[in-house]
């Protein structure tokens, strides 16, 4: 069974809306008691938070769909319906959010404590007591609820860690986190042995750093080959990347010289890593002729402007040099970073110019009217209550819709899409269904309509 799951599709469903409630008092002796419903409750939201001690994707891996809990209806006597329970879902440091449709990043979630609501709750339906006016005093209808959102999004994790540990399979990644923490990491003398990246938290002096083994690097990383392309970007939030290069490599054409060339190679394709500080370590100098071979190859990689380190993971030869000289290259870029200020979301809603509608012509007998009013109170409307269709009539010829329909060209009986195409609400348009007549008649009823 996995134990590293790092990209999940997650499908969330906040709840909906509870319906508004139409009730009249009634008390003896006060037959006109008036409206006494109560507002529907609002839904839940499924909100995701950052959470220190959660370090992987993998209960999402098994659980995909989740949903809030719904608000409830309103009631008589002017109770409010409850609202719908929230849905809080952990989720490590370093998550990132993206439309599993669009692939548009919506949010990178960083720090212990963000919250990021991935889907809202619907509002709950107004219930007749706040509905009622001078006109319409006792109305006979309710708003429903509206539908929660129901999304479907990528969770994808960038391990949150110092140090980068990058190399050929087999290079003792694995070896070193595992001699440099407490990280007990599988460890095997055959290539791939790592399969997840392995987190190690290492002390040295006064600075405590965490240490990424990062799987999978050979020729092609970047474009798809082995491992690498999946576990590339948990290099992207390392501040330091320290190579660890084979000096008992027997494999034909390699050698620590080549394999650095071919790991920056993939490093540079993959792209924003240039600026990261780095070192190259020379391990399993224990081994016979590995220690003649780092000694070799040493003057070449400093000239590169690298610190050399040679080391035995096996014997951990070198690895207090090595674990300080990496706490000061860490200490160097917490110091030299910004101080993070919380992200602030910016939500832009969309522009319909200044009538908050706009009305476009499909054909010669289709027109379709969009915008964030409407759609919401079509969906807010009962369609098997007269007085409500008329009570929508008002708002939609309050609100300019039947005077753009004319002017758009539209004649009684044409067809008229309310929200999208595909989908929306669909009605033959009668320019004389509009406010200029008051609601007479009995509750429930509109003597416009029928």
């Amino acid at each position: 069974m996995a134990e590293f799951v790092d990209q999940v599709v997650l499908y969330v469903k906040a709840g909906d809306g509870g319906n508004g409630c139409a009730s009249i008092h009634r008390e003896k002796f006060k037959p006109l008691g008036g409206p006494d419903g109560g507002n529907g409750g609002r839904g839940g939201d499924v909100i995701l938070e950052v959470d220190s001690n959660t370090s992987t994707l993998l209960d999402y891996h098994h659980r995909p769909h989740r949903k809030a809990g719904n608000g409830k209806q309103g009631m008589g006597s002017n109770r409010d319906g409850a609202t719908g329970e929230d849905v809080v879902l952990k989720v490590p440091n370093g998550t990132v959010v993206k439309d599993a449709k669009s692939g548009e990043v919506l949010v990178d979630l960083v720090g212990a404590g963000t919250r990021y609501v991935v889907a809202q709750g619907g509002f709950g339906g107004l219930g007749n007591a706040a509905l009622a006016s001078t006109k319409r005093k006792a109305p006979g209808f309710a708003l429903l609820g509206e539908d929660g959102d129901d999304r479907e999004v990528v969770l994808e994790l960038k391990t949150v860690a110092d140090v980068a540990l990058v190399g050929y399979p087999n290079a003792g990644k694995s070896s070193l986190i595992a001699a440099l923490s407490a990280a007990r990491p599988k460890i095997a003398d055959y290539p791939f042995t790592t399969l997840v990246p392995n987190l190690g938290v290492v002390t040295a002096g006064e600075t405590v750093f965490t240490v990424a083994d990062v799987p999978g690097l050979i020729p092609g990383a970047s474009q798809g080959r082995g491992l690498g392309h999946e576990f590339l970007r948990h290099v992207e939030r390392c501040s330091t990347i320290v190579h660890v290069l084979d000096c008992a490599t027997i494999e034909p054409g390699r050698d620590p010289l080549t394999d650095f060339q071919v790991i920056e190679g993939e490093l540079a394709a993959y792209g924003e890593l240039d600026d990261r500080p780095r070192l190259a370590v020379l391990n399993k100098t224990d081994v016979p002729d590995a220690r003649d071979l780092a000694e070799m190859v040493r003057p070449m990689l400093e000239e590169r402007g690298l610190r050399i380190f040679t080391i035995s993971a096996a014997t951990h030869e070198g690895l207090r040099e090595l674990s300080f000289a990496m706490a000061e290259m860490v200490a160097a870029a917490r110091a030299a970073k910004p101080v993070e200020e919380p992200t602030r979301l910016v939500i832009r809603p969309r522009q319909y110019g200044e009538t908050g509608f706009e009305v476009r012509r499909v054909d010669e007998h289709t027109f379709q009217v969009t915008g964030e009013k409407p759609e919401r109170w079509i969906r807010q409307t009962d369609f098997s209550n007269d007085e409500a269709v008329g009570y929508l009539a008002d708002r939609l010829e309050r609100l300019g819709i039947e005077k753009a329909l004319a002017e758009a060209g539209a004649t009684e009986g044409a067809e008229v899409v309310i929200g999208p195409m595909e989908g929306g609400y669909i009605f033959d348009w009668h320019p004389t269904l509009d406010a200029a007549a008051a609601h007479q008649g009995p509750r429930g009823t509109d003597n416009r309509i029928g």
